[in-house]
């Protein structure tokens, strides 16, 4: 036997006959938020005729992403593929709390501050972020945001904080 590292063998807790686990539990979560839609559009009224009522839409992307996490499951259960692989949750976190931090300063603060901080925040979702190339970017956002917003779409939106507004 040699020295020389070796793949040492993935235990899994699924069953034998899913050949690729990632592919199936990705499917099966695309399955199971189809089967949310399906269910929260199941009191919108749907197509009557030639006539399309509110739920139409989300029941017909309902069954398509039903469809694709079908396929995406048969996938695994077809095709050799990667184990599920570790999860890393500093993206998500970083960009749903700059999600968060939009929706509750954007009325305080103004969309000027708020649209730079955001953009701020959800570049620490990553460690390959370069700061000074994210800071230039943040300010031509924001400034794109300031243009577009109030003066392009003629949204009645607080560019600065209350408090600068006197």
């Amino acid at each position: 036997m040699s020295n020389a590292p070796g793949h040492a063998p993935v235990k899994s807790i699924m069953p034998k006959w899913v050949r690729a686990p990632q592919d199936f539990i990705g499917g099966l979560a695309l399955v199971a938020l189809a089967l949310f839609a399906l269910w929260a559009s199941s009191d919108l009224q749907g197509m009557r005729g030639f006539s399309f009522g509110a739920g139409t839409a989300p029941r017909m992307f309902a069954f398509l992403l039903l469809g694709l996490g079908l396929a995406v499951m048969v996938v695994g259960v077809t095709s050799d593929g990667p184990h599920v692989s570790t999860y890393h949750w500093r993206g998500p976190l970083f960009v749903s709390a700059a999600i968060l931090f939009f929706a509750f300063m954007i009325r305080p603060m103004g969309l000027i501050f708020t649209a730079f901080a955001s953009f701020m925040i959800a570049a620490m979702g990553t460690p390959e972020t370069k700061w000074k190339e994210t800071v230039i970017v943040a300010v031509c956002l924001t400034a794109f945001c300031a243009l577009l917003f109030p003066y392009a779409l003629g949204l009645p939106l607080q560019m600065v904080p209350k408090f600068m507004i006197r």
